[in-house]
């Protein structure tokens, strides 16, 4: 089983051949092929490359939708001032199915 650790947006996925990720949104548009080229870690049936980045290795995806994730609540509370808010936030995500992952 072939898999990678890569990161994007200053998050680390885990990228296997056919898997859907959802990443912090990027500026490419549906259908585009992306390359990641910032991996982490490889692990194949050899064995395992680690590095910061590991050279040579890279994942390339495809851009399967721009989307919007849940609505996060957040509520500031101050005891005994009299202080209440609440708003909302909503954050912006790439789905991506991964293609392949080359050492």
């Amino acid at each position: 089983m072939v898999y990678a650790i890569v990161r994007s947006g200053g998050k680390q996925y885990r990228a296997e051949p056919g898997a859907k990720l959802q990443v912090d949104r990027l500026t490419n548009n549906v259908g585009d092929k992306i390359t990641f080229s910032d991996v982490l870690l490889v692990s194949t049936d050899a064995g395992v490359s680690a590095g910061n980045p590991v050279s040579g290795a890279s994942v390339t995806a495809t851009v399967i939708a721009q989307i919007r994730d849940t609505k996060v609540r957040v509520f500031k509370f101050k005891h005994r001032k009299h202080y209440k808010k609440t708003r909302g936030h909503r954050q912006y995500l790439t789905t991506v199915r991964v293609d392949g992952v080359s050492a």
